[in-house]
């Protein structure tokens, strides 16, 4: 369900996928929020892909990615945590184009090498957003899409109503991943600061989505989402842009 913040924790490395990259990926095979919610979100946005270079930024144990290359599309996937890009690895051969590379500094691809990317669960895991964005943009051919998730601005309102919605603000919340614990350091920013930043990086928001889960979640999740009989609840938000 939706992440909450909570008092910040104290933290050695923030984010230390490496540390729990196992659990977390074992976790998210399965899981409502990622499995039978992020995943199908993602691919309806997608559309067709067939014969489309994509890159997943941000990959993970490779999920997304995998999702991709079974719908045709011709996928290249980085991550900062060389654990995760082992387990991706480990899911889609020895040769898939998989790299550790970093959001936060040049990206090892050439310009326009994209016609589409997906930044799924990343963005919000940093306080600057302009040169990440840049740097996407760079390598999106004119006219190619950027598929954006990140937490919903409003859960942190709904977390703590005295929160201020307008400021750039750092939470961390721990997490149980297949039984391992383990804290995430993400940054709130109200919506307009992201579609924004979107603009200044040079996309065009051409879709804001909150969709509702696939369809046997309901079935799959009777409890979680009986509080729910909309079948929608907060927890993402995903963007469609295009590269102008």
């Amino acid at each position: 369900m939706p992440a909450n913040p909570e008092s910040p924790v104290d933290v050695a490395v923030e984010n230390d996928y490496d540390g729990f990259a196992e659990a977390y990926a074992a976790e998210n095979e399965t899981s409502l929020v990622n499995a039978h919610y992020t995943l199908p979100a993602v691919l309806d946005l997608a559309g067709d892909v067939a014969g489309r270079r994509i890159l997943d930024a941000g990959c993970g144990a490779g999920t997304v990615t995998a999702a991709l290359r079974d719908r045709g599309a011709l996928v290249s996937g980085f991550d900062r945590s060389a654990k995760m890009v082992e387990l991706a690895r480990r899911r889609l051969g020895d040769d898939a184009d998989l790299r550790v590379a970093d959001i936060t500094a040049p990206l090892p691809y050439p310009d326009a090498a994209f016609d589409d990317a997906v930044a799924a669960l990343v963005l919000h895991y940093l306080e600057d957003w302009a040169g990440p964005l840049a740097e996407l943009r760079r390598v999106l051919k004119p006219g190619g899409r950027l598929i954006v998730v990140v937490n919903h601005p409003i859960i942190i309102k709904l977390a703590d109503p005295a929160a201020d919605y307008f400021a750039t603000s750092k939470w961390s919340s721990e997490y149980s991943f297949n039984g391992q614990s383990a804290v995430l350091t993400c940054w709130h920013r109200p919506l307009h600061a992201m579609t924004d930043a979107f603009t200044a990086a040079g996309f065009r928001t051409a879709v804001i989505s909150e969709p509702h889960p696939a369809p046997e979640a309901r079935e799959l999740f009777p409890d979680e989402l009986a509080k729910f009989p909309s079948g929608a609840f907060l927890c993402f938000l995903f963007f469609v842009l295009e590269a102008v």
